[in-house]
């Protein structure tokens, strides 16, 4: 009787911590949270943060300057599947998050970090390897930006704040 009795609570901690778990990841399957937003690192239960700099997962844009107002495609380019992301432009002189998402891919959607649309994130968890973005300047100036996108490639493991080349503000000293 004892046996059955243990084997029993194990098995009982066993759904629990497994459904704790999956209740956990699922509140993540939809897109990063709020508390995202400053630092850009995934809030999973014991996740393994990579080196920012990787050979698969690249950020461009096919512009090396812009003009207050101006809509500047963004491509994110992995030669490996991931499921969740977080795509912000930042401000070189000062790291804050800049501009709006004018356009998003399937998949993705709109994340208010400190202003409407200024980040996108991943909406479902399917597999990821291409996306295309419209990021828009605000209408007044800014400065110099780069493109900074944390990839999830599973639930623990992902790279924080990969980076764009810089986007120069064009007419600035």
């Amino acid at each position: 009787m004892k046996d059955s009795r243990g084997a029993h609570i194990a098995v009982v901690g066993w759904a629990y911590t497994t459904l704790c778990l999956v209740s956990y990841a699922a509140a993540f399957s939809h897109g990063a949270s709020l508390s995202a937003c400053a630092d850009m690192m995934p809030r999973h239960l014991r996740v393994q943060l990579h080196s920012p700099s990787n050979n698969y997962i690249t950020v461009h844009t096919n512009v090396s300057f812009y003009s207050p107002g101006d809509r500047v495609p963004v491509t994110v380019r992995s030669t490996r599947d991931f499921m969740g992301f977080l795509l912000q432009a930042r401000k070189v002189s000062n790291d804050e998050i800049a501009g709006t998402f004018v356009f998003i891919p399937p998949g993705s959607k709109l994340l208010n970090c400190f202003e409407d649309g200024d980040t996108v994130t991943h909406s479902d968890k399917s597999l990821k390897r291409n996306l295309s973005f419209v990021w828009k300047a605000p209408d007044q100036p800014i400065g110099d930006i780069k493109f900074f996108i944390s990839i999830v490639q599973s639930y623990f493991v992902y790279w924080a704040k990969i980076e764009s080349a810089i986007v120069a503000q064009r007419g600035q000293n």
